[in-house]
């Protein structure tokens, strides 16, 4: 079976799917972006996910509270129960992205009871990419 992965990304303004080869592994990408009016369609592509990539932008904390509200709903889906979590903390090349430390605590990850990791990174340089999309293959492989 090919690794489905929905992307949780408070960002976009659509949706995308796309294969990814990574270390000979074959991912389905859901990429379901982040506006409000979509937000009730993710369920839609819940079925057979394998791992959840939530995206949050570092350097946005007004807008913190409302992102750990949207992953523990998403938690609560029967779908993605016990489904490894990668959280990437995008934006952290800018000088008041939040710290990972802060952005755990904000989005109560400590008191996820799946797999779960949380990733600085840069969506526009690509640092922290590959160590998520590491850390998310071992997950997916253990299952």
């Amino acid at each position: 079976m090919v690794p489905c992965v929905c992307v949780c990304v408070c960002v976009c303004t659509g949706f995308n799917v796309e294969t990814v080869e990574y270390k000979n592994i074959s991912f389905t990408v859901w990429d379901v972006g982040g506006q409000t009016i979509i937000r009730p369609l993710w369920r839609h592509y819940y079925v057979n996910t394998q791992g959840l990539i939530f995206v949050v932008d570092s350097n946005d904390p007004e807008r913190i509270k409302e992102a750990s509200e949207e992953l523990h709903t998403l938690l609560q889906e029967d779908e993605l129960k016990g489904v490894a979590v990668l959280v990437f903390a995008n934006k952290q090349d800018l000088p008041r992205a939040m710290s990972v430390s802060d952005i755990i605590e904000a989005l109560s990850l400590k008191g996820v009871s799946q797999p779960w990791s949380i990733q600085p990174s840069c969506a526009v340089s690509g640092t922290g990419v590959v160590e998520g999309l590491d850390w998310l293959s071992n997950e997916i492989l253990k299952q």
